[in-house]
């Protein structure tokens, strides 16, 4: 199914953007877990609307888990399901696009595909809003890979053309990035990121960017080869965050550039275990982690949703027609994909670790 992540920790993701409710069905969490909720809130909030850099809309993203705990708060074997409320949702501004769809947007290819019976609302099952239960479900399996060792951190590699700082893929930032929206490693780089964002949204427009995630503690030996490697089944979680434009492992596309003698990277002892001299492969060979950390990067698009006047069709009337898109739209959408990335990674690197 298209909204189901995992083989043994499993999340199913439901909901539309402005349906009442949305949220996740988990299963395959160990029974005796106490959620630290306190932890989950403080994660999803890192996503949650309303920020500096973000949309207007407000939602407090309040978690409530109505199954799968006992009267003890522990986790009990059962599917654990979590609501979250769509409390400030504005339908009228969508009226327009039932329509007209937005240049960029699923909204002509899911009316194509559902025969106009799609939820036009805030993108429906399309928008960025199912991000936050994908949240939750990410910072459940962050507190249970801290148990076994393993480290999960984002930061902003780039947003607009503007760079953060090279960072040593072999042992990358997990922590003193700059607070805030823009986890960074130069703040010089973080301000310019956000002068970038603002001049965006001043003109009506948006701007895309990167965000790099890293995994530290990780066996070498997870993952299969060929379709089920390690690269291969997190592209497919990453994948599902909207505006995901492309996804890379270790140097990606900047190796096919170089000769094998600069891109491999030697073998040594260290501490009686193999590592490497550096990171090049980003942590995966041959479908396989190696041990050494994950490092993956992802590209997203410019928000689809600005403010200027754009070219589209009429669906009803078979002809152009002008767009001007009303509504609350995040002029980037970087600054708050940074936790979901680290939530997608965290789920499936959880669910590889429970299939061995």
């Amino acid at each position: 199914m298209s909204n189901l992540l995992g083989n043994r920790y499993r999340v199913q993701i439901f909901g539309q953007s402005h349906s009442p409710m949305i949220g996740a069905v988990i299963e395959g969490i160990p029974a005796g877990v106490i959620p630290d909720m306190d932890f989950i809130s403080a994660f999803m909030a890192r996503r949650a609307p309303g920020g500096a850099l973000s949309t207007a809309r407000r939602e407090t993203d309040a978690p409530r888990i109505v199954s799968g705990l006992n009267d003890r708060g522990e986790t009990c074997g059962a599917p654990l399901c979590v609501l979250i409320q769509n409390a400030d949702a504005r339908s009228w501004d969508y009226d327009s696009l039932r329509d007209v769809p937005r240049p960029g947007h699923a909204d002509y290819t899911a009316a194509v595909k559902f025969a106009g019976h799609n939820d036009i609302r805030g993108g429906g099952q399309f928008s960025g809003r199912l991000t936050a239960p994908l949240c939750f479900a990410g910072a459940l399996a962050l507190q249970l890979l801290k148990q076994k060792g393993v480290a999960i951190r984002a930061r902003v590699h780039s947003i607009g053309g503007i760079q953060d700082a090279r960072v040593d893929l072999a042992h990358p930032p997990m922590d003193g990035l700059c607070p805030g929206p823009l986890p960074c490693v130069d703040p010089d780089a973080a301000r310019r990121m956000a002068e970038a964002v603002e001049a965006a949204r001043a003109e009506g427009d948006s701007v895309g960017g990167v965000v790099e995630c890293f995994a530290t503690g990780l066996p070498a030996g997870l993952g299969e080869p060929m379709f089920d490697g390690v690269e291969n089944q997190i592209a497919r979680a990453l994948f599902g965050i909207p505006a995901v434009r492309g996804v890379e492992f270790g140097l990606g596309f900047a190796a096919a550039a170089l000769r094998g003698s600069q891109h491999n990277d030697p073998f040594h002892m260290a501490n009686g275990r193999v590592v490497t001299a550096g990171n090049n492969h980003g942590g995966a060979l041959g479908g396989i982690t190696s041990g050494m950390p994950l490092a993956v990067r992802v590209a997203f698009k410019p928000t689809p949703s600005i403010a200027r006047q754009q070219r589209s069709v009429s669906l009803s009337r078979s002809e152009d027609a002008p767009l001007c898109i009303q509504g609350r739209h995040d002029p980037c959408i970087v600054p708050r994909a940074v936790p979901v990335v680290e939530a997608a990674v965290a789920c499936v690197v959880l669910d590889m670790i429970m299939e061995v």
